[in-house]
């Protein structure tokens, strides 16, 4: 496993402030080269996706640790950004929600328990399971994709080595292979930042293919502080020609940005 190999730096504990983030970045620079070599397995999964979600099924994420974390906040972020129902994205972790904040001893060892935890969600074959586990080993991620896959589900994963158990579990594996961490083993550095990347990518790509974006804006965003309200009303008035005020009330009276164009529009 290339994310456990001995760090490219050693006598870490010696180096200034200064050299120890040149070394982090320098090494960061090497995570989107990785994402876009897995471009390729990134749009067989989200293809699934599409399908999947478009024939009014769910997308869930299973994961421990910084990658369990890592799919709660993609999942966290699908309903403001894209203003679909909570539940159509779903992220689980290993030790269920305390584990969000504190780890939560042997919770990953448990190859069982993935199933377990979806099955609180009454899961169907019409929907796609995806496994999130940096070191591609994770007994939690890769029982759950088989089991999914056993009950006829789509399943996808995103790894950080290449070969492992959790990809040969998937049937749309994702291999964004990150090498060897600033620190020796300190995944949540390379390879979080490359699984961020290709959960942005994934369910982006996914709404937008659904239609949740138009021209290259987010039209049905939940309008839920006031900078999102001012960025509905700019929305309008660069699209329709308006001028502020007459934006702020389409909006108000609309409630989205879609709706208020499409009303506008009706006109």
């Amino acid at each position: 496993m290339t994310t456990e190999s001995p760090s490219e730096f050693n006598h870490l504990e010696t180096l200034p402030t200064a050299a120890l983030l040149a070394g982090m970045n320098q090494l960061d620079q090497t995570v989107p080269q990785a994402v876009a070599r897995a471009l390729p397995q990134l749009e067989a999964l989200v293809e699934a996706t599409v399908a999947r979600l478009g024939a009014g099924g769910r997308l869930f994420y299973i994961g421990a640790g910084t990658s369990g974390r890592l799919g709660i906040l993609d999942a966290s972020e699908c309903p403001p950004t894209f203003g679909v129902p909570h539940g159509v994205v779903v992220g689980i972790i290993a030790g269920g929600d305390t584990a969000i904040r504190k780890a939560v001893e042997n919770a990953e060892d448990d190859a069982q328990q993935a199933w377990q935890d979806l099955q609180a969600y009454d899961i169907t074959a019409k929907d796609i399971v995806v496994g999130i586990a940096a070191s591609g080993r994770t007994p939690y991620v890769i029982g759950g994709l088989e089991q999914a896959r056993q009950h006829g589900l789509a399943t996808g994963c995103i790894v950080c080595n290449a070969d492992s158990a959790v990809a040969a579990a998937a049937e749309f594996p994702v291999e964004v292979v990150t090498g060897p961490e600033f620190v020796t083993g300190s995944t949540r550095l390379k390879a979080g930042t490359a699984q961020k990347l290709a959960l942005n990518m994934l369910t982006t790509a996914t709404f937008i293919r659904l239609g949740r974006v138009k021209g290259n804006k987010m039209v049905d965003m939940q309008l839920s502080n006031a900078k999102l309200v001012d960025r509905g009303e700019k929305m309008l008035m660069d699209e329709l020609g308006l001028e502020q005020s007459k934006a702020a009330e389409l909006l108000e009276l609309h409630g989205s940005v879609r709706a208020a164009l499409a009303a506008y529009s009706g006109h």
